[in-house]
């Protein structure tokens, strides 16, 4: 085979679409401080490490597949902010070859398109670059959704494989796998409804003959449930957790239903009807808005695959609108099936005017994209900007990181954390043993301890207690948190001055 021939045979495209996507995903990572639920979940590896299992329990609501990859990474790249973000920006970059896969329904035109969206979504880059489960659940959702195209239409052994895999990496991951496995049910009801209304065209067809035997559905089967019992028994450890899913799907009932604080009235119009994620959608993601307008079409005469992926996109985007509970990072599990459409929309239009419009809207949200990973990323004015750690937060930190840096005997210093609303602190500082965390309080027996950190309304006992051995600096943690004081002795802060000049640890570098 010539070297043409093999050159021809390489999927260029995708690769060229992986390196850019890779490039916004992974330049300058640890900018962001960790945040709050980073914190929870590198706390989750850290329980990990330390135990040899994975306790589920139901009022995490997520499932353990982040924590074990969080955890694999932090053993081969060690503690820090880059080996906590990496299972997610890897699982953000395979979404690329998956999506890929739907060119043989949509066609490769599109599907380019598609790709880039989803490359350079200010989502997608946003929460790609953040240690949670979003990236891996969305992953799984597409894999497991083109495997059930792929066995409703092709029958072929492939779409057993991803359907299956595709379903228990959904399970694996989050809680809301029974929003998008309910919707795709209801799908094809409506599906089926709608298309003796008016019939798809070209008129379906579907393979004659199945592509997987009963060997094949057993095998699957077998590895599927190999996994699920692995990850949620704490690999063999903690039989109880099997049970945690069903579990979890009652108790997270009543968490979508009560919201806990995410609920975003603002945007409700009558009750039941929210339009928060349209407006994000209007603000950040324009090629998603113009596919999900696109999308409508496909109630009228056309083909099978695009038809039922438009309704099931609808039936999950009514789903999270009618949940109280929201949050951003909800929204690359809605975004991706308006890439698709988004794609086949600029295939029908003739150049050079579908290069002009694809290339305006890409190159908006390549703009918003930058400025907020790079620049924006901690402006509470930003709506994908959720509760984010300020890096004020090193006031605290980088003394601590930067002693124990130079003299790991630093890392048993003492600390005492008075905050009601603590993380990421125990994932930063995981590897100083001797931090107590108190809640909103001053317990009775005040402990000695070389810094004490609380609010800073809540001070005043405090300063009283520590006197002048102690030196106060003011930080702020987040939003919704007040301004806190840190109280180091002064012994401490000696010890740091007498470091000959060295730069900072990274941002949650132990």
């Amino acid at each position: 085979m010539s070297f043409a021939t093999t050159a021809r045979r390489v999927p260029w495209d995708m690769i060229v679409i992986l390196v850019l996507a890779a490039a916004l995903r992974l330049t300058a990572l640890g900018l962001k401080a960790p945040h709050f639920d980073e914190g929870v979940n590198g706390w989750f590896a850290d329980r990990l490490r330390e135990t040899g299992t994975f306790i589920y329990t139901a009022d995490n609501f997520h499932g353990p597949w982040h924590s074990y990859t969080v955890f694999l990474s932090q053993e081969l790249l060690g503690r820090n902010v880059w080996s906590l973000r990496i299972p997610a920006v890897v699982a953000s970059l395979l979404c690329i070859p998956v999506i890929f896969l739907f060119a043989r329904w949509f066609g490769r035109t599109a599907i380019r398109w598609a790709a880039l969206a989803f490359a350079l979504s200010p989502a997608c880059v946003f929460y790609g670059r953040y240690s949670i489960h979003e990236p891996w659940f969305v992953l799984f959702t597409i894999l497991g959704t083109w495997g059930v195209l792929a066995l409703w239409r092709e029958r072929d052994r492939a779409g057993l494989w991803a359907a299956a895999l595709g379903l228990t990496g959904m399970i694996l991951n989050k809680e809301t796998t029974l929003i998008h496995g309910g919707a795709l049910v209801i799908s094809a009801g409506v599906f089926a409804a709608w298309s003796k209304v008016l019939p798809v065209r070209p008129p379906m067809l579907r393979a004659t003959e199945r592509g997987w035997t009963l060997h094949d559905a057993r095998i699957v089967m077998m590895v599927a449930t190999f996994l699920y019992v692995f990850f949620y028994s704490g690999n063999f450890f903690n039989p109880s957790g099997l049970l945690g899913p069903l579990e979890a799907i009652t108790a997270w009932t009543k968490t979508g239903i009560a919201a806990n604080g995410h609920e975003k009235a603002t945007y409700e119009l009558v009750p039941f009807v929210n339009y928060y994620w349209l407006a994000l959608l209007a603000r950040y993601e324009w090629p998603a808005l113009l596919g999900l307008v696109w999308s409508v079409r496909y109630a009228w005469p056309s083909s099978a695959v695009p038809r039922l992926t438009a309704i099931f996109a609808a039936g999950v985007l009514l789903a999270y609108s009618l949940v109280p509970y929201k949050t951003p990072w909800c929204m690359v599990s809605l975004i991706w099936p308006w890439f698709l459409f988004f794609g086949a929309l600029l295939a029908l239009i003739r150049r050079p005017w579908n290069l002009l419009l694809g290339g305006v809207l890409l190159g908006v949200s390549l703009g918003m994209t930058l400025r907020l990973n790079f620049f924006d990323y901690e402006n509470d004015a930003e709506p994908y900007v959720y509760v984010q750690t300020y890096r004020d937060i090193e006031t605290l930190t980088v003394p601590l990181l930067t002693l124990a840096k130079a003299d790991p005997r630093r890392a048993m210093t003492v600390g005492a954390i008075y905050l009601e609303s603590y993380y990421p602190l125990p994932w930063i500082l995981g590897d100083f043993p001797n931090i107590g965390y108190y809640g909103g309080k001053i317990p009775e027996k005040f402990p000695a301890a070389d810094f004490h950190v609380i609010e800073t309304a809540n001070a005043d006992e405090l300063r009283a207690k520590l006197g002048a051995s102690f030196v106060e600096r003011q930080f702020h943690l987040r939003s919704g948190v007040e301004e806190c004081s840190v109280f180091f002795s002064r012994e401490l802060l000696e010890a740091l001055e007498t470091l000959p000049s060295m730069p900072p640890p990274r941002r949650g570098e132990p």
